[in-house]
């Protein structure tokens, strides 16, 4: 869970370098910056202890690993009740095809962010978690016909 954190110029510009390049080092940042590699260091760890930092992690392309498609998929629940959300979000978090999950406002409940290698692919993903689901009322997909952007990049 993030603590409130001052964010103070510092933080705010090795943020944005970490989200482009992890694996900056302290003495890159620092001197580009005007601190020594040393301040640098303590600042990363301060952002990751206080949650400021979820992750640092690789990204990688889904072609490369033979996920070629892309899918969003809107998710529409029978019933609404906290116990029936939490189902439903426990499933969505272990199904290794869905990539992100986003609980929303609005005529669906749950927009997934879905891959998978091909069409059947993706037909037995629908079919494990939302076919075999008595509490989907319905969903909607469209299929991504191109990745324009991704990424978590937040504006810091």
């Amino acid at each position: 869970m993030t603590e409130n954190i001052e964010l103070d110029a510092f933080d705010r510009e090795i943020l944005r370098r970490v989200q482009r390049d992890a694996q900056a080092t302290g003495e890159d940042i620092g001197a580009d910056i005007g601190l020594s590699a040393a301040a640098v260091q303590r600042r990363l760890k301060r952002m990751r202890q206080s949650g400021a930092i979820v992750a640092e992690v690789a990204v990688v392309d889904p072609r490369a690993v033979g996920l070629a498609m892309s899918f969003v998929v809107e998710v529409e629940l029978e019933r609404e009740r906290a116990d029936m959300l939490d189902a439903f979000r426990k499933l969505a978090r272990a199904d290794p095809n869905v990539q992100q999950c986003y609980y929303v406002t609005g005529a669906a409940d749950f927009i997934l962010i879905v891959l998978a290698r091909d069409m059947d692919d993706f037909e037995a993903f629908t079919r494990r978690l939302l076919f075999d689901n008595p509490n989907i009322r319905r969903f909607t997909t469209s299929v991504v016909m191109a990745r324009d952007k991704v990424g978590q990049t937040v504006p810091v």
